[in-house]
């Protein structure tokens, strides 16, 4: 492991699992984007296999373009993997990142705060939103396909002028909101998982393991997609991790992409 820059209070080590399967672990006291700067490995040659994690970022991207805030105290970090899946299976990894972080988070907080998943994969902490999930790849010139998954997730703050609720492991009463702990776990239930995900030709017991930790399954949504506003029963997610929602007429309909709000007699 290499260390730019290392801050006092900022120590990241790889779980025991990872580490042995053969992940390897940069880190960084400042960087634009770790999602950039494994991006950048790839240009280089890098077998993959390889989180980048840093203190702070200063370009932090999130979904659909979005910037991320990020200040200390939080945990940024992304995964560089080459060729996990054939390339049309890799978009399940973001529901395999899901839930190594439901598991992970859950670890760390004890029984006591309610953690769940948010469709596609952010982790709602007591029904607020505690993290964000990037994922984005590449086809190399060799035909090979590079795919890094960049977690964001609120440990010691989060933002209060976002338009939804937000939370961090502290405010939510978590055992212990220490980001390097939480690196650990992470690392190690992304290993496990992963091998379950089997490259793709497991995504059932992923899917299945998604819907045991989701929230909001049979409460009333709203989906906004491309100018269009639904509203509906989330029902759950298809063989293709597709979310399924069931508007009034009884119709269900299946949704690849859009932003999902609970409730929305609230929202």
């Amino acid at each position: 492991m290499s260390r730019t820059g290392a801050v006092k209070d900022f120590y990241c080590a790889l779980g025991a699992k990872s580490s042995s399967a053969g992940y390897r672990l940069e880190v960084f006291t400042s960087l634009a984007s770790t999602n950039d700067e494994a991006m950048s490995r790839v240009s280089a040659g890098d077998p993959g296999h390889l989180w980048i994690v840093a203190a702070t970022q200063t370009k932090g991207r999130g979904r659909m373009g979005r910037s991320w805030v990020s200040p200390p105290g939080n945990l940024y970090a992304s995964l560089l993997l080459i060729d996990p899946a054939p390339p049309a299976r890799l978009a399940e990894i973001g529901f395999v990142a899901g839930v190594a972080l439901i598991d992970a988070l859950r670890a760390l907080a004890g029984p006591g705060p309610s953690i769940r998943l948010k469709w596609p994969n952010d982790a709602l902490g007591d029904g607020a939103k505690m993290s964000g999930l990037l994922l984005e790849g590449a086809r190399l010139r060799d035909g090979h396909f590079a795919c890094v998954v960049g977690v964001g997730v609120n440990c010691a703050s989060s933002p209060s002028d976002a338009p939804y609720p937000t939370a961090s492991l502290k405010s939510i009463g978590a055992a212990s909101w220490d980001r390097g702990a939480l690196f650990a776990a992470l690392s190690d239930r992304f290993a496990d998982w992963l091998e379950v995900w089997a490259r793709g030709d497991n995504f059932a017991a992923i899917r299945a393991a998604w819907m045991e930790r989701a929230g909001g399954i049979g409460e009333r949504a709203r989906v906004d997609r491309k100018g269009e506003r639904l509203e509906g029963s989330f029902r759950g997610i298809d063989a293709q991790g597709r979310m399924l929602l069931e508007r009034l007429d009884g119709f269900v309909e299946t949704i690849e992409a859009g932003d999902v709000a609970f409730d929305p007699r609230k929202a």
